[in-house]
């Protein structure tokens, strides 16, 4: 026995297409999404291509350093020299580089709150458009309502309750 399965995607169509609404609306929504996403990640890959820089130098810095400090030295005390030297470098390095990250850091988050309210405020504008476009459509349906049915008008009047 075979068995066949209802193909709904047709009938969902269907109904979709039979539905009096603007599907402008979900497109710009959409759109307006996908452009806010993409700021975001370019935002989040310049980022990591910082971060991934000021690793890479301090890495570099930090083997250079490690270079002299393990070169063959005549005198012992030389190597003591040598590895505080390293130390004080390294600290010095990593102050440097702490606060090259936390730059990167604070200009991230300057610009997602800056991309953050941008996007609060066209989406603010669009609602408000919006809000305003079904203002008017409900007061043309009112009037075209109270136009086509002119004996609701003198019910009203005369205080007749229909009881």
């Amino acid at each position: 026995m075979a068995q066949t399965t209802q193909d709904y995607t047709k009938a969902m169509q269907e109904m979709f297409a039979k539905l009096p609404f603007d599907t402008k609306v979900f497109e710009d929504a959409f759109r307006a999404q996908a452009e806010l996403s993409e700021k975001m990640t370019k935002l989040a890959i310049e980022a990591a291509e910082k971060s991934t820089e000021i690793s890479a130098k301090w890495t570099k810095e930090t083997l250079e350093k490690l270079a002299d400090m393990t070169k063959a030295k005549d005198d012992p005390a030389a190597y003591a020299q040598a590895l505080s030297e390293f130390a004080a470098k390294s600290a010095e390095m990593a102050a440097e580089n702490l606060a090259a990250f936390a730059d990167v850091a604070k200009k991230v988050q300057t610009e997602t709150v800056e991309l953050m309210i941008s996007a609060g405020q066209e989406m603010s504008e669009e609602a408000r458009e919006a809000m305003e476009k079904a203002n008017e459509e409900i007061a043309r349906a009112m009037k075209s309502a109270s136009a086509a049915n002119p004996a609701a008008k003198p019910a009203a009047k005369n205080g007749k309750s229909g009881k």
